[in-house]
C-alpha cells in the first residue's frame, strides 16, 4: 500500500472511492470523492486498486479525478447481470474470486474500473452469492428464495407504514371518516395491535404506524378505533381477548329448531314420578329468564317434605351431540350488567329448559323429609315430571317472608341446616352485592343487595343442601362426578356468621382455593363431606355434566367414566378462567363508569393492609378495592374507617384513585 493509490471501503452501507495520502503503521489517511480525510486502519478497505493519482496535482483535481472515476464504475454495474450468472454458478457451489468473477462480466481486458464495478453491483445485489471482499459463493435456491421472500415482506412493510400512517392521520381531522377497501388491512392490524398488544404478531409494524401518524398508542389509539366504528365507547374488548362467541353458529341454531319441533313427543313419562301436584315455586332475580330450579314445600303434621327440583337438561341435550359441544366449549353463561351470553341458546335456556310456570318439564327432584325440628330424616332423588305454579323474585318473598307460613318453615330449614354447616366448621362471607343496572338512556344505577334478606337466604342454603344431597346420593352409587372440595383456611378471623365486614373482607383473601376432581372430598368452606354444582345445569357446564351422571344411576344414559369426567374437567379450566375474568372486570368496568361522574364525593372507607408505598382500602358503599397514597403524619392500621374523597376515575383504565378527604 503506497501514497496515491486509490481504493474503496464501506462507510453506512455506501462504497466510497478515495486515494491514499499517507501510510503510517497500517494507519491510512484518505481523501474521498466528498472531499473529506479520514483517517481509517488498512483492514477497513473493502478493495485496493493498481491505478494511482499523482499527489502533486492539488487536492481539488484529485476529487474531480475521483468523482469521474466513481461516475464511470456505477456506469457499468449495468453491463453485470448477477442473477445470469447465479444461475451459471450455482451449481458449483465454490469459492469465486474477484479477478475471476470479473473475467466473467466483463471477457474483454477487464482493469480496475471493471472490479470496482462487479464489487458494487454483488454489494447491492445480495440475494444470489455471499460476498467477502474480494471472493463470492453463490446461494441456493432455497436461500434465493427466502432473501426474496424478505426483501418483499420488507418492501410490503414500509408500504403498509407508509401508506397507512399516512392515511391514519387524515382520519385524526375527519369527523365522519370512512375506511376504503384498500385500509382494512390496516385497521385489522390496528385492532388487533389493541387488543394484544405485545403478544400481537404485529406489534412493531402497528407502533410504526401510529407513530408515523402521530397517534399515542395508549392515549389515542382506542378513540380512533370508536372512529372508525370498530369499536363503541363501552365496547367489551375481554370479549375479543379471549375469543368469546356472542352469537351461536348457524347449525346449533338448526339443530335447536329440530330439538324443540320433537321435544313433546320425546317426553318419556314412564320413568319419571308424577309429581305436577306439588305447588311448586321459582325464586330468582327480577330480570331473570332461565329458571332451572325450582321449590316446593309440604307440611304433613308430624314432619315436613322439602322438593328442590333441578329442570332435567340432559333429557333435551344429549351428551355429544351439536348444541352439547357449543356448551362445553362455552363452560357456563356469563352475566355482565349490560349484557347476557348464555351458555344454552335462548330457545333452550329460555323456554324449552326453563321451568316456565304452567309448563310441563321433565326434572330432577330431591325429596327430603325433615322433621318438626327441620332436622334431615331421610331423602329421595328422582326423574320426576314438574309443573311450576308460581314465580316469585326475592323481593316477593322478602315482603311475605314474616306471614307466609310456608316461606317461614323454609326460612327455619334454611337457617338449620346452616347452622348445622357451622358448627360443622363452615366459613360464612357475608358481604353486600353490588348491582349495576343500565337504562336503555344509558344510565347507571348502582345498588347494595343484602345477600342475607330472607328471600336469598332460603334460596342459598336450599340450593347447597341439595347439591350436597345430591353428592352424597352420586358417592352412595360410587358414580365419579365433578366433585367440589376446599381445604381449611389459611387463617381464621371469627365464628359464625359474626364477623365484621373487615373480618369478612381478609377472611375471603385466606380461603383455600376449591379443587375439582372425580372423587367425593371435605369441603371445608362448606362444612360438607362432600358437594358437587348441580342445580343450574341451564347456565353452567359442570353442572350439567353432574346431572348427567345422577340420570345415569336411573338407567336415563350411559355414564362418564372417572377419566371422561378427568377430561371435562380439564377442557373447562380455560374458559371458566375467562369467564370469571370477564365478569369480575365487566362489573368493575360499569361501576367505575358510575364513579367517573362522582368526582369529588366523599365516600367512608376501610384499610384492609398497608403496603410499601400505599394503603389498600375497601369503599364500603361499593364494595371496590383501590389504593390508598401513603400521608405524611398520618399513620393509618387495619380495620379503620375513614373518609376519602374521590380523585379520578377511568373505566377504561381500571383507574380509580382517592385521597384523604
Amino acid at each position: 500500500m503506497e501514497s496515491g493509490n486509490i481504493v474503496e471501503y464501506i462507510d453506512r452501507q455506501k462504497i466510497m472511492c478515495a486515494v491514499v495520502l499517507e501510510v503510517k503503521n497500517q494507519r491510512l489517511r484518505l481523501l474521498t470523492e466528498s472531499n473529506r480525510e479520514v483517517n481509517l486502519s488498512a483492514n477497513r478497505l473493502a478493495h485496493t486498486y493498481k491505478t494511482r493519482l499523482d499527489l502533486s496535482m492539488g487536492r481539488n483535481k484529485m476529487v474531480d479525478t475521483l468523482k469521474e472515476i466513481v461516475v464511470r464504475r456505477k456506469a457499468l454495474i449495468n453491463n453485470v447481470d448477477i442473477k445470469e450468472l447465479w444461475e451459471i454458478l450455482n451449481t458449483e457451489q465454490e469459492w469465486i474470486d474477484l479477478k475471476t468473477m470479473t473475467e466473467f462480466c466483463f471477457p474483454d481486458s477487464p482493469n480496475d474500473d471493471h472490479e470496482s464495478a462487479v464489487v458494487r453491483a454483488f454489494f447491492k445485489n445480495r440475494f444470489y452469492f455471499r460476498f467477502q471482499r474480494d471472493r463470492f459463493f453463490p446461494n441456493t435456491q432455497d436461500q434465493v428464495e427466502r432473501k426474496v421472500a424478505h426483501e418483499r415482506e420488507v418492501s410490503r412493510r414500509n408500504r403498509i407504514i407508509q401508506e397507512g400512517g399516512d392515511w391514519l392521520a387524515n382520519v385524526m381531522n375527519d369527523n365522519d371518516p370512512l375506511i376504503p377497501e384498500d385500509k382494512l388491512e390496516i385497521v385489522d392490524l390496528l385492532n388487533s395491535f389493541y387488543l394484544f398488544g405485545r403478544e400481537n404478531e404485529n406489534y412493531d409494524l402497528g407502533r410504526a404506524i401510529l407513530a408515523r401518524a402521530g397517534i399515542d398508542p395508549d392515549e389515542e389509539l382506542f378513540k380512533v378505533l370508536i372512529k372508525l366504528g370498530v369499536f363503541r365507547e363501552n365496547e367489551n374488548i375481554d370479549l375479543y381477548r379471549y375469543n368469546i362467541a356472542t352469537v351461536f353458529p348457524d347449525e346449533v341454531n338448526q339443530y335447536t329448531t329440530r330439538l324443540i319441533a320433537s321435544a313433546q313427543d320425546s317426553l318419556d313419562t314412564r320413568h319419571r314420578k308424577d309429581l305436577t301436584m306439588l305447588p311448586l315455586m321459582t325464586i330468582d332475580g327480577q330480570s331473570t329468564l332461565d329458571f332451572d330450579d325450582a321449590i316446593s314445600f309440604e307440611d304433613y303434621g308430624d314432619h315436613y317434605r322439602l322438593g328442590i327440583h333441578i329442570v332435567d337438561v340432559g333429557h333435551f341435550v344429549k351428551k355429544g351431540d351439536i348444541v352439547d359441544q357449543e356448551a362445553l366449549s362455552r363452560g357456563s353463561s356469563i352475566y355482565m350488567p349490560d349484557q347476557k351470553i348464555p351458555m344454552l341458546p335462548s330457545s333452550l335456556a329460555e323456554d324449552l329448559c326453563s321451568l316456565k310456570a304452567g309448563q310441563l318439564r321433565p326434572a330432577i327432584s330431591i325429596l327430603v323429609n325433615l322433621s318438626r325440628s327441620c332436622e334431615i330424616n331421610d331423602y329421595e332423588i328422582t326423574p320426576s315430571l314438574i309443573k311450576v305454579e308460581q314465580q316469585l323474585t326475592y323481593y316477593d318473598v322478602n315482603i311475605i317472608a314474616d306471614d307466609n307460613e310456608d316461606i317461614i318453615a323454609l326460612r327455619n330449614i334454611a337457617e338449620k341446616f346452616r347452622l348445622e354447616r357451622m358448627s360443622a366448621g363452615a366459613i360464612q362471607i357475608t358481604l353486600p352485592d353490588i348491582h349495576i343496572w343500565i337504562a336503555d338512556d344509558g344510565e347507571i344505577t348502582v345498588s347494595r343487595i343484602n345477600r342475607e334478606s330472607p328471600g336469598r337466604m332460603l334460596v342459598s342454603e336450599i340450593m347447597i343442601m341439595a347439591n350436597w344431597l345430591m353428592a352424597k346420593f352420586l358417592a352412595e352409587h360410587n358414580v365419579p362426578a365433578i366433585y367440589r372440595s376446599q381445604a381449611p383456611p389459611r387463617e381464621r378471623l371469627y365464628k359464625g356468621n359474626n364477623g365484621t365486614l373487615f373480618q369478612n373482607c381478609m377472611q375471603r383473601k385466606l380461603l383455600s382455593r376449591f379443587i375439582l376432581n372425580p372423587e367425593p372430598e371435605k369441603h371445608s368452606g362448606l362444612g360438607l363431606d362432600a358437594y358437587v354444582t348441580a342445580t343450574s345445569p341451564i347456565r353452567k357446564y359442570f353442572d350439567l355434566a353432574t346431572q348427567r351422571q345422577i340420570r345415569s344411576v336411573f338407567g336415563l344414559e350411559k355414564p362418564s367414566t372417572r377419566e371422561e369426567i378427568n377430561d371435562v374437567i380439564q377442557i373447562l379450566e380455560q374458559p371458566m378462567s375467562h369467564v370469571a375474568k370477564i365478569q369480575y372486570s365487566r362489573h368493575r368496568y360499569w361501576l367505575l363508569k358510575y364513579l367517573e361522574k362522582q368526582i369529588g364525593q366523599k365516600e367512608e372507607a376501610i384499610v384492609l393492609y398497608k403496603k410499601r408505598n400505599n394503603y389498600q382500602i375497601i369503599l364500603r358503599e361499593y364494595m371496590i378495592e383501590c389504593e390508598l397514597p401513603l400521608s405524611s403524619g398520618i399513620e393509618l392500621k387495619p380495620e379503620d374507617l375513614i373518609q376519602v374523597t374521590l380523585q379520578h376515575a377511568n373505566a377504561r383504565k381500571d383507574v380509580l384513585s382517592v385521597f384523604m378527604g
